[in-house]
């Protein structure tokens, strides 16, 4: 099985997700069906029917949240040297054809978070940065055709 990169913070998030799923969520959708369950006929029960179908979506949610946990591996920031562009670190870009600044940090799948500024290492510009210096312009395959970037400046977070 495959490893998926995690910031601490980013696995701390997946587990209290995963926590407030199965103390909160899950207790409170049985307790929806029993008295679901009360009002008679299952058949023609539209709370039932609802309470069943978040059941199974939050079941679904917590098996895959258990799974990401086990493969989970937190990499370690405060080894990274904050030289080139990799797994972590914050990334300071300019947009060549529009001299507009970004700030991306770069993170694990499951914390990604675009209006955060959090991005995917697995995303297309993530992909194109990683082990790049600054300084250096790069060339990203995007839906809207290639973009440029220079990028300004690297920083680890602490």
């Amino acid at each position: 099985m495959d490893k998926i990169p995690f910031t601490s913070l980013g696995l701390d998030k997946i587990k209290l997700e995963l926590n407030d799923l199965k103390k909160n969520d899950r207790p409170q959708i049985i307790q929806a069906i029993a008295s679901a369950r009360e009002h008679g006929d299952l058949k023609e029960n539209a709370e039932y029917h609802a309470a069943k179908e978040k059941q199974a979506f939050v079941e679904g949610r917590i098996s895959e949240l258990e799974d990401v946990v086990s493969r989970a591996q937190v990499i370690d920031l405060s080894k990274l040297s904050g030289e080139k562009v990799t797994f972590g670190c914050k990334v300071n870009i300019l947009d060549e054809d529009t001299d507009q600044e970004t700030v991306y940090h770069i993170v694990g799948p499951y914390e990604a978070n675009l209006e955060a500024g959090l991005i995917s290492i697995a995303s297309p510009i993530a992909k194109a940065l990683i082990g790049k210096e600054e300084g250096i312009s790069v060339a990203v395959n995007t839906p809207s055709g290639i973009k440029n970037y220079e990028i300004l400046s690297i920083s680890i977070p602490k």
